[in-house]
């Protein structure tokens, strides 16, 4: 049996949509201002509290890696 124009018509419809979708996220995955920003954005959010300051222990690893890299500055200026 052969499809009615209505039932041709449905398919068509539906794979159009199906093709869109896949060409959304393709142009989703394109976008690497947006992907960048979005990383950024959660980050942040990982970084700091719900009051936007910095959270503790990021704050304490950030000062550590600081000292460590003074530490290892004036430690090779001391071995000239």
């Amino acid at each position: 049996m052969s499809p009615t124009p209505e039932q041709l018509e449905a398919e068509i419809e539906a794979q159009r949509a199906q093709l869109a979708g896949t060409v959304d996220a393709l142009a989703a995955k394109l976008d690497v201002k947006t992907q960048a920003q979005a990383k950024v954005a959660d980050l942040k959010d990982r970084a700091t509290t719900d009051s936007g300051s910095p959270r503790p222990d990021v704050l304490a690893g950030a000062v550590a890696a600081f000292v460590l890299v003074v530490a290892y500055a004036v430690w090779r200026r001391r071995d000239r």
